[in-house]
């Protein structure tokens, strides 16, 4: 089509601009809100001046949307000059010079096909969503034009105005179209009473109450069609109920291609149109003149050191706000109402979180390992990926057997890639394929897929879809059924087990039977069949029940998680838990979807984490011997060892003595006086003289634990006979010169030296006992000397002194003076240097 006969919408007067940007500089970025018509009159444009055009869009249904509007300006169907390709559903020809995909399989075609050949020019709508796909795709391209295609023309669009990030990626120009939109009122309309902020997928069901309420106030207050905005599907389905006798139509993303088309066709009178956040852009919703936005999004959350992904329910940001208000002025004035108070609406994010940094990045790793880039580096992508979550990620893939020790992608990684699935997922469909049969496989990681299906039952819901015959399932099912590889030769039960581990990773699944689909020759059951598809995705996440008939489970990956009320699940003695979340803060999780399963099955699909050895260690307080047989953390069996290992059963007690201290063993006198004594001679002439503090104790061993085989013996163990083997031969026959236990006095008494402080030992000793003393003794080779402390007759300090001559001269007299009246059997001299010193009291006189 020439660009003379496009619509006049108000992307057209800038498409030359685009056009000439693009011949100039080869890249440019387009920023223009939603309604300037740029998804549908750009690629007509560049592909009448460029050739053929692939448009990228985050999302099925704008793609879906896009090459059917396009189409319907040249007067076809889809399929013609303008058509499109999403997962489970294509319609082009060999006249097809638009083609609208979304951003994942443009990704996969540049995996496969890096110079897109035949490709003149390629524009990625939406880029301001920021999806892990649209980064990927953003930055592949911009290592495509620089190595490989120089003349391939990108173009990025942004529905806001912060370019700036893009344009430097693509070293481009920015261009601007502004959107001759009508005025939107705004109207706040918080709800009356206190809600409960979401938790995960929960959302107070007095916000749906309130926003079903306004969507009648809207219906009400105005013409026109309204479009209300909520988090999720299930949302939408609440509010729904809450809306008898309206003629309502909903847009989400769980919907057949064929319900989301009918959503964007005007109504034949008014409508409530329910939609998610698919809404915000790309799609244009007819009829519309009035927004009831809940203000909530939906967006991806890992919890990576629990391998838990989920959605998580969060405030909205004031730009995707922005953008919902704008669909009610595409066409005429409109009003929104916002459901959330004007107070608040300046602490809203300013824009929407980038997935990369929140999201599971397992398929966006293996997507860097197939491109050559194992760990990201090197490529243009508008934010690095979190270090943490990336490694998390490239250790996923490892034990998938997806990449190599080095990061770099094997053949089996390039396998679950062309599946077009989560590599998780991939695993799931491709082992499970083997075991229960390709249709039961393919429909069983389809419901898998559609993680918000409705429902704890992974059977029930499997049941439920076959049953259904729903086209998008059977669409799903009839792909994923294709994407396996011819059935091979059926080998040997050996061999079988050895090819497995091989293509696993180390994850060995026995096919023994697997040409049967069968155990013991008998087919497997549907039950067990989904718990088995469901383990091979989330070993991990294998999950055994506490306690017989409970609902609260351990997970082989060691998270504790707890079955919700009412479930039918409750009760079963293993599960394979398909989703679970886990709120910031709780210890537990919340298992979403599961399939039961048996022990057998459970050790078979989570091989790697199966391990059968000894246990000897420090375990609850004790020392623990026993053989165990383990699923991760999950204790299969436990035998007690009546003969364990004597080197293992030592370290055990020393790990429990590093763990709890000194305390459990038992200090005698005789023990602690001879601790303080090798700790002053260490502290006074340092090595070879031991360290015998807490830090250096627990350190080292040096306890004789030869007949010690539990917590109890640690308190039988004679810890002085341990101190003194600390001592080297060189200095052991010298403790008692450094540092002698007692030190005789001059009245002919030996009196024990007090090592509390091993920087001031102390010898307490009666006053008239030191009688004719001069000084002071002297330890450690004369270095250090002591400490006196002199007593009165009762035993009580009278005096603290190092200097005994400044003492006798100066302090004494006083001591004299207050004691001889008190004490007068006893001698008080003048002269304490020259008198007999004595033990005695003086006889009493008759």
């Amino acid at each position: 089509m020439s660009p003379d006969a496009l619509p006049e919408l108000p992307v057209r007067p800038v498409l030359p601009s685009v056009t000439r940007t693009l011949d100039e500089a080869g890249a440019a970025v387009l920023v223009a809100p939603p309604g300037t018509g740029k998804t549908t009159l750009v690629p007509l444009a560049l592909a009448s001046e460029k050739g053929r055009v692939i448009v990228a869009e985050p999302r099925r249904v704008a793609a879906r949307a896009a090459a059917h509007r396009m189409a319907s300006l040249l007067g076809e169907r889809a399929g013609g000059r303008v058509g499109y390709a999403v997962r489970g559903d294509r319609r082009v020809s060999r006249d097809t010079v638009v083609e609208v995909v979304t951003t994942g399989l443009l990704v996969r075609r540049l995996q496969h096909d890096p110079e897109l050949a035949g490709v003149d020019a390629v524009m990625l709508d939406e880029c301001h969503e920021r999806h892990l796909d649209s980064d990927l795709a953003l930055a592949f391209l911009t290592e495509v034009r620089a190595a490989l295609r120089p003349d391939l023309r990108l173009l990025a669009t942004s529905a806001t105005a912060d370019a700036d990030r893009l344009a430097a990626i693509l070293e481009a120009p920015v261009l601007t179209a502004h959107a001759r939109t009508y005025p939107v009122a705004v109207i706040w309309d918080p709800p009356p009473g206190r809600i409960t902020p979401p938790l995960g997928l929960r959302v107070d069901p007095r916000l749906l109450d309130h926003v079903a309420a306004t969507t009648r106030r809207a219906l009400a207050e105005g013409d026109g069609d309204v479009l209300v905005f909520l988090p999720g599907a299930r949302e939408i389905e609440a509010v729904a109920r809450r809306l008898p006798g309206v003629d309502v139509v909903t847009l989400h993303g769980r919907q057949s291609g064929s319900a989301q088309d009918a959503a964007l066709r005007p109504g034949a009178g008014r409508r409530v149109v329910l939609a998610t956040a698919i809404a915000e852009s790309s799609l244009t919703v007819p009829g519309v003149r009035a927004v009831v936005d809940a203000g909530l999004s939906r967006v991806p959350r890992m919890d990576h050191s629990r391998g838990l992904g989920a959605l998580a329910t969060v405030a909205v940001s004031r730009a995707s706000a922005e953008q919902r208000a704008g669909r009610a002025g595409r066409e005429a004035p409109g009003r929104v109402y916002r459901c959330w108070p004007q107070a608040l609406h300046d602490r809203l994010p300013a824009q929407p979180e980038p997935e990369i940094a929140a999201a599971d990045l397992t398929g966006f790793a293996l997507d860097l390992a197939l491109w050559g880039h194992p760990d990201g580096s090197g490529l243009a992508l508008p934010d690095q990926p979190p270090a943490g979550a990336l490694k998390a990620a490239r250790s996923t893939l490892h034990d998938l057997g997806a990449v190599g020790d080095d990061g770099r992608v094997t053949a089996r990684g390039r396998a679950l890639a062309d599946a077009g699935l989560h590599p998780r997922l991939a695993r799931a469909l491709l082992d499970g394929a083997a075991l229960v049969g390709a249709q039961r496989a393919a429909e069983i990681v389809a419901v898998l897929d559609d993680t918000l299906s409705g429902g704890d039952d992974v059977v029930t819901l499997w049941r439920r879809a076959r049953a259904s015959g729903d086209k998008a399932f059977t669409t799903e099912v009839r792909r994923l059924r294709a994407a396996l590889p011819p059935p091979p030769t059926p080998p040997s039960p050996a061999a079988a087990g050895t090819a497995a581990a091989s293509r696993t990773g180390g994850s060995a699944v026995s096919l023994s039977s697997a040409n049967e689909h069968s155990i013991g020759g008998e087919r497997i059951p549907d039950d067990l069949a989904a718990g088995l598809v469901v383990g091979l995705a989330y070993p991990e996440r294998v999950a055994k029940a506490r306690e017989r008939g409970g609902s609260s489970y351990l997970m082989a990956g060691g998270t504790a998680a707890e079955l919700p009320g009412g479930t039918q699940l409750a009760g079963t003695p293993w599960l394979a838990v398909a989703a679970a979340e886990r709120a910031a803060g709780s210890r537990t999780a919340r298992i979403r979807s599961a399939a039961p399963l048996d022990e057998e099955t459970a050790c078979q699909v989570a091989a790697t984490l199966l391990s059968d050895g000894a246990e000897i260690g420090w375990i609850d307080g004790d020392v623990v011997a026993r053989r165990v047989r383990r699923l991760g953390a999950i204790t299969l069996s436990s035998v007690r060892i009546t003969d364990p290992d004597p080197a293992l059963l030592h370290d055990a007690l020393l790990t429990g003595l590093r763990a709890e201290g000194l305390s459990l063993l038992t200090w005698t006198r005789n023990a602690e006086e001879l601790r303080g004594r090798l700790a002053f001679a260490h502290a006074a002439l340092g090595d070879p003289w031991p360290d015998v503090s807490d830090e250096a104790l627990l350190a080292a061993d040096w306890l004789d634990l030869s007949k010690a085989r539990r917590r109890a013996d640690l308190a039988k163990l004679d810890v002085a006979h341990s101190l003194r083997r600390l001592l080297p031969w060189s200095v052991a026959g010298r403790l008692d010169e450094v540092a002698p236990e007692r030190l005789p006095v001059p009245s002919g008494s030996n009196v024990r030296v007090d090592y509390t402080d091993p920087a001031a030992p102390v010898l307490a000793v009666k006053v008239q006992e030191a009688f004719g003393w001069q000084d002071a003794p002297r330890l450690a080779d004369g270095r250090v000397p002591v400490l006196l402390h002199l007593l009165s007759p009762a035993g009580r300090p009278v005096a603290v002194t190092g200097d005994l001559r400044s003492f006798w001269a100066q302090g004494f007299p006083q001591v004299r003076a207050e004691l001889r009246g008190r004490y007068p059997r006893h001698p008080w001299p003048e002269d304490p240097t020259t008198a007999t010193p004595t033990k005695r009291a003086n006889p009493r006189s008759r």
